[in-house]
């Protein structure tokens, strides 16, 4: 049992070593990464600030990190296609679409989401 309990300690140790990892990468050549994150930091500070439900917080807290999620698979799209596909391929171009699409779609939401509890 104190090896099986090991073994899952070690591998939680290293997920949380290689999400460190990749987030520091994408820190590193990723502009959007940077300013969705402060953007996040101000947001946060608003939702403290602002007399909102525990809810409300909840909620605009929990989309402004599903847009860092989202933007850090845009960055893994991004790399894969541009790794396995270096010239102009459709297919390609679709891939890196969805993926920035999936970043505004997950910004509209949160965005939403503000709209609802300032003005609700």
């Amino acid at each position: 049992m104190r090896d099986i309990l090991a073994a899952e300690v070690k591998r939680l140790a290293n997920t949380v070593i290689w999400s460190w990892e990749g987030f520091r990468a994408a820190w590193a050549t990723e502009k959007t990464l940077r300013q969705w994150t402060v953007a996040n930091a101000l947001a946060a500070v608003l939702a403290f600030s602002l007399d909102l439900a525990a809810a409300e917080r909840g909620l605009v807290l929990a989309l402004g990190l599903l847009i860092l999620a989202a933007e850090l698979i845009n960055t893994a799209v991004e790399e894969v296609v541009d790794h396995l596909s270096p010239g102009l391929d459709p297919r390609a171009k679709k891939a890196k679409d969805c993926g920035s699409a999936c970043v505004a779609l997950t910004a509209i939401a949160a965005g939403v989401a503000w709209v609802v509890v300032l003005v609700g």
